[in-house]
């Protein structure tokens, strides 16, 4: 598990609300779709809240559904913006 995962994970949880949850949130955990806090407002939220903790801009033509199929895939999303900024 890398940095960057349980930071976005604790970016998650605290977004949605999930403390109770947090355990159960893995790699291959499913996010949109099958957690009902996720909608689109909480995901305006969490992009905030991506930006904010990992200093990194995020641009609405970035955000395809694909991004938010997992935290595994929400991690390599940040990720790849954190490579970008040379970080």
């Amino acid at each position: 598990m890398s940095d960057t995962e349980d930071g976005v994970r604790e970016v998650l949880v605290s977004v949605l609300g999930m403390q109770g949850r947090a355990d159960q949130i893995r790699t291959d955990t499913p996010l949109l779709g099958s957690l009902p806090e996720l909608d689109s407002m909480a995901v305006v939220e969490l992009m905030v809240a991506l930006e904010q903790r990992f200093a990194i801009r995020i641009d609405d033509g970035d955000l395809q559904g694909e991004v938010f199929e997992t935290l595994g895939s929400l991690t390599e999303f940040v990720d790849g913006h954190l490579s970008a900024a040379g970080r």
